[in-house]
């Protein structure tokens, strides 16, 4: 998928969240975060939204490009806690994106080797691996599914 990102979240998905009404830092960033440009995001900036499970569709390509670079991106707790939050990200993403789950279960498994001295992110590919192995089968057919849609989908008139 190509977006702008010199929008924000707020301008690609057109939905306005106005000011939080819940006063918790976390809800307060991920209001700002939104309204922020993608191209200015940082390694926390995608760790705090993707742990929130927002807008995942603009904001797993950007954090897959970091985590090519450095599977051990860091952003303000520990060395690997953006893997740590993909690997936590939602079924949902996994399902209709096979691709960007086998491209974190490559890197989750190149960079294995560092995570029994890290708690966190070897509990998180944990639950991605038994996540991936029960909904493997439903993964397979909702790809499959997209896939025959895609096919018989009438085209657009321009």
């Amino acid at each position: 998928m190509q977006f702008d990102r010199s929008k924000s979240l707020q301008q690609l998905d057109g939905q306005n969240w106005g000011e939080p009404t819940y006063d918790s830092h976390l809800v307060t960033e991920c209001h700002r975060l939104r309204r922020v440009p993608l191209c200015q995001f940082t390694v926390e900036d995608l760790r705090i939204m993707i742990g929130q499970d927002i807008c995942l569709e603009f904001l797993m390509p950007l954090a897959l490009e970091h985590l090519r670079d450095d599977p051990l991106a860091e952003g303000a707790y520990y060395s690997g806690d953006l893997l740590s939050a993909v690997l936590r990200a939602g079924k949902d993403v996994w399902q209709h994106h096979p691709d960007w789950r086998s491209e974190v279960a490559a890197i989750a498994q190149r960079t294995a080797q560092f995570f029994p001295g890290n708690e966190m992110i070897a509990e998180s590919y944990e639950v991605f691996q038994r996540d991936l192995s029960t909904g493997h089968d439903q993964c397979a057919a909702t790809h499959a599914q997209s896939v025959r849609k895609s096919r018989t989908a009438k085209p657009q008139k321009s």
